[in-house]
């Protein structure tokens, strides 16, 4: 499966004191362990100096692949993606999406 983009959302991890490495993610009222990191990518000097380097991390959880997101300078995480087999309507704290009529505006 692949991770499909989306508006991020603001999470909490709980990162390992030692390497930085996402452990758990609190997502609105869920917990989702971290158990498996697939990939990470250092983005140092890919952003203006104002908005400063952010690291990808791609982990997998219980059911769900997340791209995690860390910015460095405001010590924020974000979720900036799912797996494309995932539903964002039954995902937690997910964002509010307009309903969609088929029409593009």
């Amino acid at each position: 499966m692949a991770i499909v983009r989306m508006d991020p959302v603001n999470v909490r991890v709980r990162a390992d004191w030692l390497d930085g490495t996402p452990r758990e993610i609190t997502w609105g009222e869920v917990r989702l362990p971290v158990t498996r990191l697939t990939a990470v990518r250092s983005e140092t000097s890919a952003f203006r100096a104002a908005v400063g380097p952010r690291t990808y991390f791609e982990v997998e959880t219980p059911g769900i692949k997340l791209a995690l997101c860390y910015t460095h300078r405001s010590h924020r995480w974000t979720v900036d993606g799912v797996d494309d087999g995932v539903s964002l309507a039954s995902m937690p704290g997910r964002p509010n999406l307009p309903p969609t009529d088929g029409i593009c505006h």
